[in-house]
C-alpha cells in the first residue's frame, strides 16, 4: 500500500485547483499547470485537500496512485515556490556566461557549447564557475540539470566536469608507477 499516496495536499492560498475530464489543472502567481490523471486513479477535492484514491487493488493502481500524488504536489508546490539548483564548473578554464537568450559554456574543448535557455526555465551565472537554474516545475529543472551535465559529466580521477552543488563525485586513485 502507498504511503505517499495516503496524504492529502494541501491546496495553498491563491492557488485554484480544478478537476475536469481526466485533467487535474491548477493557478498560481508563479505558472499553471495541467497534469492527466491515470484511468486507474480517481482524484477529488474536499476542503481545500487534493485526495487521491486506487480504482481497484491491483498493482499498477496502486503504483500510479503514489507517482500521480507526487507528481501533482510538486506541481502545486511550485505555484507559489520557485525551485532552485545550482551547477559548478570544476576544470582549469571551464566557464559559463549568458548571451541574449543563450547559455554559452566553455568546457574544455576546442568550440563553446551554446545552450538555448527555454522559455519557462531561468538560468543565471553568479559567477564564471557557478550555474543558477530555477523554474516553478521542479520535473523541468532537473531536466535541463541532467542536459548540461551530459556536455561534460564529473570524472572521478581528477573530479572535473559538470558537478552539481552537493554532488558527492567519487574519487578513484589511478595508475600507481
Amino acid at each position: 500500500m502507498s504511503r505517499i499516496g495516503k496524504h492529502p495536499i494541501e491546496i495553498p492560498t491563491g492557488v485554484t485547483v480544478l478537476i475536469d475530464n481526466g485533467f487535474i489543472s491548477g493557478k498560481g502567481k508563479n505558472s499553471e499547470f495541467k497534469f492527466k490523471i491515470p484511468e486507474n486513479v480517481n482524484v477529488d477535492i474536499v476542503d481545500g485537500k487534493i485526495i487521491f484514491k486506487p480504482c481497484d487493488d491491483s498493482k499498477v493502481s496502486r503504483s500510479m496512485w503514489g507517482t500521480c500524488r507526487a507528481i501533482v504536489a510538486k506541481q502545486v508546490k511550485g505555484l507559489t515556490e520557485v525551485f532552485v539548483k545550482k551547477l559548478n564548473l570544476v576544470g582549469v578554464g571551464y566557464k559559463a556566461n549568458i548571451q541574449g537568450n543563450n547559455l554559452v559554456l566553455q568546457l574544455g574543448y576546442s568550440h563553446d557549447i551554446i545552450f538555448e535557455i527555454p522559455t519557462d526555465v531561468k538560468i543565471a551565472c553568479e559567477n564564471p564557475t557557478t550555474i543558477v537554474v530555477s523554474s516553478a516545475n521542479n520535473q523541468r529543472v532537473g531536466e535541463i540539470i541532467k542536459n548540461l551535465q551530459k556536455f561534460r559529466p564529473p570524472e572521478p580521477y581528477k573530479g572535473k566536469g559538470v558537478i552539481i552543488d552537493g554532488q558527492f563525485v567519487y574519487r578513484k586513485e589511478g595508475k600507481k608507477k
